[in-house]
């Protein structure tokens, strides 16, 4: 059917779509894999600020036996350090995370086109399409599965602890300390995991959905391809502006030829020979109109005409302008140049002549 959206986005329509904030994204990612992290950076920063903590509430003790004021400032000033020694690693790590996942999403660049008002939001049915559409139906899914793993998890960690907390009647309260953070550890780990793996499945889901979301129809593709790449009518125009400035360039090189061999009226090439920049060049080439064009222009500028049926085709078809002549030609441009010094030396080489040395191609 015309116009319906067949064919996938290229890569302009995705890059609008990013700038305008139609991402594939998650939230569940950073925040799973944050508390995930969190949960292997508290207890050792749980154990950390026991230790500091330990540590200045000894030195505290000693100061109150001879309070000084710098010994007072010292105190704070410690204090002070170990908290923030103490928070760095789960500052920092989380900070690290979040950037990393908003990132492997899609990027870091704000999309300023969502902070412009725009009423297409406050649409009451597309509030109704997203609560009772396919995208509701997958936030159910998501979130019946976190309960019931959750449920699973707490109800394992729950039968194998209550038992030990009540056979433990003569453990230190410090063992049954850490079997309680322990088993929450273990559960907030479990969670967190489960978390992470359904928002990869979210994630994946939301960027299907975009996709389809940005497809395109095949007017819109070749749209897009005439404002990228330019209209082909403009593009034709060009080429052929460009075509003809070639050929008024070529032209231009006629008269300062040594030669020109030709068909002797469907193909022409005019041969430039400079001992000091190697074989003899082709300056200009062409066939029917373009190579009465240059016989034209060689007769006017008296510049020697051969007819050399073989060669002439030869080189139409081995060089294009600007080339070097092939070494399998050597010897027979070789011939002619000499054909045209042998009539320079007697007199004049203007015109049109049949090659007298030969018309081998070698």
């Amino acid at each position: 059917m015309a116009g319906e959206k067949t064919e996938q986005p290229t890569e302009q329509k995705k890059r609008q779509a990013r700038r305008e904030g139609t991402r594939a994204r998650t939230p569940d990612l950073g925040a799973w894999g944050g508390v995930l992290l969190a949960s292997f950076l508290i207890p050792h920063t749980a154990t950390e600020l026991a230790t500091r903590t330990q540590r200045l509430f000894n030195e505290s003790t000693q100061s109150f036996v001879d309070p000084e004021p710098a010994k007072a400032f010292g105190l704070v000033k410690a204090a002070a350090w170990d908290l923030v020694v103490i928070a760095a690693p789960i500052t920092v790590g989380l900070f690290a995370f979040v950037i990393l996942a908003a990132a492997a999403q899609g990027g870091l660049r704000p999309a300023t086109k969502l902070f412009k008002p725009d009423f297409k939001r406050l649409n009451p049915f597309k509030g109704l399409k997203k609560t009772f559409g396919g995208q509701a139906l997958w936030e159910t899914v998501k979130s019946l599965a976190k309960v019931l793993v959750l449920g699973l998890v707490v109800y394992n960690s729950m039968r194998t602890l209550v038992p030990a907390l009540l056979a433990a009647t003569a453990v230190p309260l410090q063992t049954v300390i850490a079997m309680v953070a322990g088993t929450v550890m273990h559960v907030v780990q479990i969670a967190a995991a489960t978390g992470l793996v359904l928002a990869f499945a979210d994630y994946f889901v939301a960027k299907r959905r975009v996709n389809k979301q940005l497809k395109m129809s095949k007017e819109e593709v070749k749209e897009e391809h005439k404002k990228s790449e330019g209209d082909p009518h403009v593009k034709g125009q060009i080429r052929a502006r460009q075509h003809a400035m070639a050929r008024q360039r070529m032209m231009s090189d006629v008269p300062r030829a040594d030669v020109v061999v030709v068909n002797p009226t469907h193909v022409a090439v005019a041969l430039k020979y400079e001992p000091d920049k190697g074989a003899p060049r082709v300056v200009a080439k062409g066939a029917e109109l373009v190579a009465a064009k240059i016989r034209e222009l060689a007769t006017e500028h008296r510049v020697p005409v051969v007819q050399d049926v073989p060669l002439a085709r030869a080189l139409w078809s081995a060089c294009e302008v600007g080339d070097e002549i092939p070494a399998e030609l050597f010897g027979a441009v070789a011939r002619v140049l000499a054909f045209i010094m042998l009539l320079k030396s007697k007199g004049s080489a203007a015109g049109v002549h049949t090659n007298v040395l030969g018309a081998a191609t070698d």
